[in-house]
């Protein structure tokens, strides 16, 4: 993959937005299943650390720590708070620190958004993003109220990170292998819309202890979690545009049919890291809803 034009700062923004957060809490369930999906609720926490690192202005080292907490259902909606912190190292551009607060609500339908970050760089604070959005099956419509008051418009379909997760599970239980879809989380300035591709492979068991990742992710290999099936999913996120392009960035993950994601990576061209999930709390969930 060639080179991301993307700064360290937006790409540290980017690393915790929301449609990062959706990728790791993507859920699905064996394929053919006819139960109705269900998303758990749960609080997941990585470890994240440099995976590789090239470029003239390449990363020496990479390190931090993603928390996210989701919670709701499809009747009364869905929240989620993640808090990023990440250290860059370069013998270049010195040392960087970053730290991303984001909020985000999305109606059980699909169809209204709400969405708030903000960002600290080497403890100086930065740009806040807070606004709403609405979505048809034919437009989006954002409203925004900071960094200033705006509004903006996007046609065809457009999908919030919850609605996008409800896509990938049909794909996944239907056994289809690519979703293409138009995806907005509201991060970066507030005004992108990426297109998006996700490659879903074959289910599968928790890897062997054999396996050289072995180490990793340690809640997803005791107890009940070890016989869950999963899915390999491949998410690259692109600027719109024709023909061949290149992905802002790409995220590797396992999806487990319970909601939690293992074997993360995030690929931004220059650099990638990778996550460990170090800890996996299950969040009281209501009982009455029957969507």
């Amino acid at each position: 993959m060639r080179r991301s034009s993307v700064s360290a700062e937006a790409v540290m923004a980017r690393v915790a937005s929301p449609g990062l957060a959706a990728g790791l809490v993507l859920f699905a369930t064996a394929a053919g299943a006819a139960s109705p999906i269900t998303l758990a609720n749960h609080r997941a926490v990585y470890d994240l650390s440099l995976a590789e690192s090239s470029g003239t202005r390449a990363v020496e080292s990479a390190r931090g720590r993603i928390v996210i907490e989701f919670t709701g259902d499809a009747c009364k909606g869905y929240t989620m708070q993640t808090r990023q912190v990440t250290v860059l190292e370069s013998g270049e551009t010195g040392s960087r620190t970053s730290d991303l607060r984001n909020t985000t609500f999305e109606s059980g339908d699909g169809h209204s958004y709400r969405f708030k970050t903000s960002t600290v760089l080497n403890g100086t604070p930065g740009q806040t993003v807070d606004g709403t959005a609405e979505s048809t099956p034919d437009s989006l419509k954002v409203k925004l109220k900071e960094p200033k008051r705006d509004q903006f418009q996007d046609s065809g379909e457009v999908l919030f990170p919850t609605l996008h997760m409800r896509r990938l599970i049909q794909a996944g239980r239907d056994g289809q292998t690519t979703v293409s879809v138009k995806v907005f989380d509201g991060s970066d300035d507030g005004r992108k819309v990426y297109d998006t591709l996700a490659v879903i492979g074959r289910p599968g068991l928790a890897p062997a202890a054999t396996d050289k990742a072995a180490e990793r992710d340690k809640p997803l290999k005791d107890g009940p979690m070890a016989a869950l099936p999963h899915w390999p999913v491949t998410l690259s996120y692109y600027v719109p545009g024709q023909g061949e392009r290149t992905p802002i960035y790409v995220l590797n993950f396992d999806l487990y049919e319970n909601g939690v994601s293992g074997a993360l990576r995030l690929n931004y061209g220059e650099f990638a890291v990778v996550g460990d999930l170090t800890r996996l709390d299950t969040l009281p969930s209501s009982t009455d809803c029957q969507r």
